[in-house]
């Protein structure tokens, strides 16, 4: 097995290294393996793998069977703990600093409340914007790029409901747009898969976003990269910008679906 993140020192504790190689050993299609396969996956010699399996099997993480050793559910109290003090915001995080990184604009998340989007996730870097924008921040869907690709996923009896209902934002949005510039407009973030935000909401602002979906093609939430409309054209957001924030989104959902199939009640 590879090293991964191998440290040295004198703090470095070696036998726990090599307990943890001896538990990346199981992968899917092996659910049970001979002390001599476990030993040729680790590169760990036989007598070494065959004490660190006999204190795995005390501390409940193994159980030996006719075929050799299988892991225990109580393995799965290894990843708990990180996965119970995530929410959804704190894994999409770190690929949207990422993003953030590659582009030098400011990234946020947002999802549908009533005919509003509301901010739910922002790495921001310093840029002259005309709107100040937090988490709980509201502004009228179908000005936004990330509005309207929330509200392209509805469907269409909960999509006309949702738009029936008063914006609570409090902004008066540059486009006011009719029924039927929305339904054209959503048809073609349904054709694309993403929305531009051209100065819709207010002058000098310019944003591109795609959906996040869940393991089953929801779309969850939406997510952007925002930019001043002096500064970046709409060539550069589509060209430059929306590749690196399709791959952020299919990350983001990526990781969401592995913490939510992970269950919610140790053993």
């Amino acid at each position: 097995m590879t090293d991964i993140g191998r440290g040295a020192g004198p703090d470095f504790i070696e036998a726990l290294a090599r307990g943890l190689d001896v538990l990346r050993s199981f992968r899917p299609g092996t659910p049970a393996m001979t002390l001599s396969e476990i030993a040729g996956h680790t590169g760990l010699a036989r007598p070494t793998v065959r004490r660190i399996l006999i204190t795995l099997e005390a501390l409940g993480y193994v159980r030996a069977d006719g075929k050799g050793y299988a892991l225990t559910p109580r393995v799965l109290e290894l990843g708990m703990a990180y996965v119970n003090a995530l929410n959804m915001w704190d894994v999409a995080r770190p690929h949207m600093e990422k993003l953030v990184a590659q582009t030098n604009e400011s990234t946020s998340m947002a999802q549908l409340d009533g005919s509003d989007i509301v901010y739910v996730a922002r790495v921001a870097i310093p840029k002259i914007v005309t709107l100040a924008v937090t988490i709980g921040t509201r502004f009228p869907a179908p000005a936004t790029s990330m509005g309207k690709v929330l509200l392209a996923a509805l469907p269409a009896d909960e999509l006309a409901a949702v738009l029936d209902q008063p914006s609570r934002s409090g902004i008066n949005a540059r486009w006011q747009p009719t029924a039927a510039e929305i339904d054209a407009s959503l048809r073609e973030v349904r054709a694309k898969g993403w929305a531009l935000a051209h100065q819709d909401l207010a002058p000098g602002i310019r944003s591109i976003a795609t959906g996040v979906r869940d393991g089953d093609g929801r779309v969850l939430a939406a997510i952007n990269v925002t930019v001043h409309a002096a500064e970046t054209s709409v060539e550069t957001l589509v060209e430059e910008h929306l590749p690196k924030l399709l791959r952020t989104a299919a990350d983001i959902g990526h990781d969401w679906s592995l913490t939510a199939a992970v269950p919610a009640i140790t053993v």
